[in-house]
This record gives C-alpha cells, structure tokens and sequence, in this order.
C-alpha cells in the first residue's frame, strides 16, 4: 500500500521532493496556514494537497523539511499533535541540524509515541530525469521508510544511530559551502585591492576547477546566502566550542550574513562576487 506522506513545508527543496512522490502515485500533505499566494501555488503545482494539523499527524511517514533554526519548534508541534492522535507517524528530520540539534529533535519526537529517523538530504531538488539528490537515512527506524526509495527518491541507508545522518550533512556541508565561502571572501578582498582580474588568471592557469566552480558556486549562493547563516552555525556547533575550526565557522556564518544584506540591499559586494563569476565563465 502507497503511504500517506506529510512534508513541512513547501519551500524549493519540500515541494521539489513532493512533486517526486507525487509522480509515484503518493498523497502528499502539507500545512499552508500563514503561507504566502506564491507558496500556495508552488504548492500545487508539486501535487500537494493542503491539510489541516489533525490529518497531518495521520499521515504515515511526516518530512520535516524546513530552515535549522525551526526544527526544534516543528518537532515540538508535531509532538502535540501527536500526543493528541492514536496513530503514531515516523518523523524523517531532513534539516542541517547539528549531532547534538538531532538528538534533542530526536528526544522530543520519541515522547510522543512516534518513531524518529535521522535524515540528510544533499544534492540539488530533484528535477524531472535526474535520480538524486541522496537522500540518506540513520537510526533504528530508518527500516521503516525504505518504501521512499520505492518512490522515486535516492534512499541510501547508513548503519549507524541518530545523529549518523547529519554528522555526514555536517561534513559534506562545511566543505562544499565551506569551499564557497572561502572564495567568496577571497574574491571580495582581491577586488578591494585591485587584483580580481589577476587572481581569474591565475586560478584559470594553475586551479581550473576551482576557477569553474567559483563561475557556478558564486552566483547560486547569493540567494541562498541567508540560508547558509543557520547552517554554518550548526556545523559550528557540530565542531565544538573547543574545536579551533568552530571558529571558521562562525566567521563563514558571519560572511553570509553579511552577503544576505548586502544582496537584500542591492549592495555591491554581491555585484562584485557575480562580476567576477561572470568573467570567469567568458575566460575558459
């Protein structure tokens, strides 16, 4: 039988993976309350069905699917609805959360009776004709969601606890936008000092994949970049206070905080990162 999946909320990456079980012949639920026209009819067109709490907490298999800093209060309300309900759901925790933001997810969920499984999602939102993203899962109930690699997602099963899954989102997110972060710092520093067009050369000559990948990575981070906040934060966190490489995370949270304004204020740091991607793409 075809389950009855709920996926908060339909942001790019939700309503992407929506559309993918949906195309499978799955009935996909969402909550709308408060969401915006342009969300409602992302929605939609995803093959989302909007729903109300009660039905939610009926479904079979919950996604949370939303920014670091609301997993915590989802879980927390999906615990109360739970609580509430005679069917208990597994609740798949997708976000950039740290080991630690898991556990404590984790702790909250299972006191409603629910299942838990720890999840991360990398690679882009699934497009028609691509296979990905992967779409890994850890912990004792991760047995219980195989039926999603049966509908069209990339399931990959890693043995090991909660807290396996995001440790992996963890480490696969602090170097690839770790990566973007540093080359947009040092892009911006080699514009202030007049040596942007030497540094496109040189990396055209001595790095050509890094000159490729900061032609792509750049621009696509900008609308992103308020995004990344939270999660170079988590991946702090991930590291330890004690750790000394916490500290570059931090400092890459306050970068993309910085990137975030400046792109919300029309400002020219993010004219000059697109720029430089620009000429990096015409001098191949």
């Amino acid at each position: 039988m075809i389950p009855t999946i709920a996926v908060i909320a339909p942001g790019a990456m939700g309503s992407a993976i929506a559309a993918r079980l949906a195309e499978h012949g799955c009935k996909v639920l969402t909550s709308l309350d408060g969401r915006s026209a342009t969300t409602r009819k992302r929605a939609a067109a995803s093959g989302m069905v909007s729903a109300g709490d009660a039905e939610i907490a009926n479904a079979d298999i919950i996604l949370s699917i939303v920014p670091p800093g609301e997993a915590v209060a989802l879980a927390e309300h999906l615990a109360t609805l739970i609580n509430r309900s005679a069917k208990k759901p597994v609740i798949v925790d997708c976000n950039a959360v740290n080991v630690e933001t898991i556990r404590t997810i984790a702790d909250v969920v299972l006191s409603s009776g629910a299942h838990f499984v720890d999840a991360a999602i990398i690679g882009l939102p699934p497009k028609p004709g691509t296979t990905g993203p992967a779409f890994y899962v850890s912990g004792e109930a991760a047995a219980d969601v195989t039926v999603l690699g049966e509908l069209g997602l990339d399931l990959r099963r890693i043995d090991g606890p909660i807290g396996a899954a995001s440790a992996l989102k963890m480490s696969y997110a602090g170097i690839n936008k770790g990566l973007t972060g540093l080359g947009a710092a040092m892009v911006l520093a080699a514009v202030s000092a007049g040596a942007a067009d030497a540094l496109r050369d040189e990396l055209a000559l001595s790095a050509p994949h890094i000159h490729a990948r900061l032609g792509n990575a750049l621009p696509d981070m900008l609308p992103k970049a308020y995004r990344w906040v939270a999660e170079m934060r988590e991946i702090a966190g991930f590291l330890g206070d004690d750790h000394p490489a916490a500290l570059i995370y931090e400092g890459f949270a306050r970068l993309f905080e910085h990137i975030a304004a400046d792109v919300e204020g029309a400002g020219t740091d993010a004219a000059q990162l697109v720029a430089f991607a620009e000429s990096c793409k015409a001098k191949k």
